[in-house]
């Protein structure tokens, strides 16, 4: 398949796109996520890709001979009769498609190993490692945090980088971990993107008018506009989780329901009473 394909991109995509859409690709076919038969052929496939569109020098070779042309004669293949060809897995340009946060002393190599589960020497096995699991708080995955504790009699401390996502394996020199992370009571999260209900009255949905919403960093005030409907969703921009090693954030969804009250007085029935005449 066509290297772009893979990666789900067009041919004039930028360097941040192609990024981009390498991280989206490898968690899709991460083999502690996706049981498929074909998971791991896949995961080496969209890494080649990966190393061949994210280098500047091969990605031209390959746009002027395509797939076949460059693995034949284009830029990196072998150069002599009967010379085997290494398989190498390189970020390109020196670039971690994950950024340069600190995860507590691991190489780019070793960050590779988490997503894909095999090293970057020709994707040769490694012996099974100790996983430890280790629970965060909602906001201890979103900000980041490092944690003292005893792993194998020894003292560590382990640095969670912001954006991390439950079920997701940091690995370190002797042991993995696995991130557990709790359920908040008002953010409901899927990736990076987080949801929030606000329950907003009758008058305020007819009327239209401002409200307060929390959001992940500090409250927000918005706009009602007059005639809003329940399960009506508001979208803020980069209000959302970071992106583990970026800058980028994902969005804030803010979902109204219109809440109606248990109890009335029987002025505020008649009033209502009044207004179902009205429109009806």
């Amino acid at each position: 398949m066509d290297y772009y394909e893979l990666l789900g991109i067009k041919k004039g995509a930028s360097d941040s796109e192609i990024k981009t859409a390498y991280r989206k690709q490898a968690l899709k076919w991460h083999p502690d996520r996706n049981k498929s038969p074909e998971a791991l052929g896949k995961i080496k496939e969209i890494n080649k890709a990966y190393e061949v569109l994210s280098d500047t020098k091969k990605r031209e070779m390959y746009d002027q001979y395509g797939k076949d042309g460059f693995e034949r004669g284009g830029y990196g293949s072998h150069s002599q009769a009967g010379q085997q060809q290494s398989s190498t897995y390189s970020w390109g340009q020196g670039q971690s498609p994950f950024g340069n946060a600190d995860f507590g002393g691991i190489d780019p190599s070793e960050i590779f190993e988490q997503f894909f589960g095999f090293g970057g020497s020709g994707g040769r096995a490694r012996k099974r490692r100790d996983v430890y699991q280790m629970e965060l708080s909602f906001q201890e995955a979103v900000r980041g945090t490092a944690k003292e504790t005893v792993i194998q009699g020894k003292n560590h401390t382990i640095k969670i980088p912001a954006g991390v996502d439950d079920g997701m394996k940091i690995r370190f020199e002797e042991f993995d971990v696995l991130v557990r992370v709790r359920p908040d009571a008002r953010f409901r999260r899927e990736g990076q993107d987080v949801y929030i209900e606000k329950k907003i009255s009758f008058p305020l949905a007819a009327l239209g008018g401002e409200l307060t919403v929390d959001t992940l960093e500090a409250p927000v005030t918005l706009r009602v506009r007059p005639g809003t409907k329940s399960g009506t969703t508001v979208r803020l921009r980069n209000h959302g989780i970071v992106y583990p090693q970026q800058s980028r954030k994902g969005d804030l969804y803010v979902i109204y329901t219109i809440e109606v009250p248990e109890r009335m007085s029987s002025r505020s029935k008649k009033l209502l009473e009044e207004l179902q005449k009205e429109l009806s």
